[in-house]
């Protein structure tokens, strides 16, 4: 199983305003930090925003920021809403054709694990994310420098 881009990217949107709080983020300094298309994380942001996870500012000097305390946002929570599907094989899914179904036992395997995967995610929040390793490296300070970058472009 993998991810959809919009789970990595949303995920990684919200590590990024969770780091930075005290201000408003823009999309521009996001995909610069990450060095992420900032197209396709301008349409992330307009759904996390409509789905309530970021509060959106418009005009000059406006930005993002987090909608809701870190603490308070799920990690499942957040990939079930942004994921299209959970179909890990065809017969989890609505169009099921498969020829093996109600003989196979792969399917109550695959959604058990499944279950379990979203029940591990359910454990953690955006805050889990927030807390410093031990031994914080190159790729943590990325995102307690990212300001300079916003600065040195203008």
């Amino acid at each position: 199983m993998r991810l959809t881009t919009m789970s990595d990217y949303s995920l990684r949107l919200l590590i990024y305003l969770g780091m930075n709080r005290e201000r408003l983020c823009t999309t521009a300094e996001i995909a610069a930090a990450y060095d992420i298309s900032e197209a396709h994380l301008t349409k992330i942001t307009h759904q996390l925003g409509l789905g309530g996870w970021i509060t959106t500012v418009r005009g000059k000097g406006g930005g993002m920021r987090l909608a809701r305390e870190p603490g308070e946002i799920g990690l499942g929570d957040l990939v079930r809403a942004v994921e299209p599907d959970f179909n890990l094989v065809e017969c989890l899914g609505e169009a099921n054709q498969c020829k093996l179904t109600g003989f196979c036992k792969l399917s109550s395997i695959l959604d058990q694990a499944l279950q379990d995967f979203l029940a591990r995610l359910d454990a953690h929040t955006l805050a889990d994310l927030l807390s410093r390793p031990p031994q914080a490296d190159a790729g943590w300070q990325l995102l307690a420098r990212a300001p300079l970058v916003r600065e040195a472009r203008g």
